[in-house]
């Protein structure tokens, strides 16, 4: 799936720039959203992605609207790079694969 990692990567780092500006640890978060803190480990660490469902209820508890999960916002250098490099990946898998259905 295209863009799926750059999807996870901004919903990551917004859940856990959030939590943390919140002061509340993963387990807390879990327990406001009535979830387990290993999921939300998962969803941090880019391992899973939630269903529309969840992602509504951790979008209340942290005091969200659900589109702030996927704000772009203030980024470090890190995370911009990461992310130019997975839209790179993408457009030239994408790029790639049309070049290959005109042969």
């Amino acid at each position: 799936m295209y863009g799926m990692t750059n999807l996870r990567a901004l919903l990551s780092h917004n859940i856990k720039k959030r939590r943390e500006k919140l002061g509340i640890s993963q387990a807390k978060l879990a327990e406001k959203a009535d979830t387990s803190a290993n999921y939300i480990a998962q969803i941090e660490q880019q391992n899973k992605f939630p269903s529309s469902e969840m992602l509504e209820r951790i979008a209340v508890a942290l005091e969200f609207d659900s589109p702030e999960l996927f704000a772009v916002g203030p980024f470090s250098m890190d995370a911009i790079q990461q992310f130019q490099e997975g839209v790179k990946v993408d457009v030239e898998k994408r790029i790639e694969r049309l070049m290959k259905s005109n042969k």
